[in-house]
């Protein structure tokens, strides 16, 4: 059982008989009532992120989540294939909603950790930093480079991704997939 004080972000509780993650916590103390937790918690199963204040008295079950390594295949019709790292005979699809906005990012044969509860796969966690190959950028303008302007550049997965002026169609970027942001350019193309 974990007490209020052990939902700490990362944590992975029961409540209401389905996974969450805590996001963010912090211990609230207001004059004449009780103490309370105000958390940021995500549903692992739909992805919905919600605000919800715990009690000290309340306790809560550790969620039993299974990890393994899975690839990335292919997708077809909405339909994303995985295989198992070790085994690529074992395959499995997932839908988009179990995927959500790690969709955008996947890339075939790259290693993915899958998140198991109770035999069913519920997410998928990317490597935080990963290399795309731009496949289309606007032109740069001439003189506008000094300003430290930024352009959508589309990378070889489909995503549409803010970059720098400099960056052209061919570069290979890296990519924070939790926040879809720009980090650098990794070559030049």
């Amino acid at each position: 059982m974990l007490s209020i004080n052990d939902l700490k972000p990362g944590v992975i509780f029961i409540l209401d008989g389905q996974p969450y993650q805590v996001l963010s916590a912090n211990h609230l103390k207001m004059q004449m009532r009780k103490p309370v937790l105000q958390t940021r918690i995500k549903n692992l199963i739909n992805g919905k992120v919600m605000e919800k204040n715990l009690q000290h008295s309340e306790n809560f079950e550790e969620a039993e989540i299974e990890k393994s390594k899975v690839e990335y295949l292919y997708n077809h019709r909405g339909e994303y294939w995985f295989c198992k790292a070790d085994d690529p005979s074992q395959r499995f699809s997932l839908t988009e909603d179990v995927l959500a906005d790690n969709r955008h990012y996947l890339k075939p044969h790259v290693p993915i950790e899958a998140f198991k509860f109770q035999g069913r796969i519920i997410a998928i966690a990317l490597p935080i930093k990963m290399d795309f190959q731009v496949v289309e950028a606007p032109p740069n303008i001439r003189g506008n480079t000094a300003q430290g302007g930024t352009k959508i550049a589309t990378i070889e997965s489909g995503a549409k991704i803010s970059v720098p002026l400099f960056i052209e169609e061919g570069d290979i970027i890296k990519v924070n997939t939790e926040r879809g942001e720009y980090v650098e350019r990794s070559q030049k193309g």
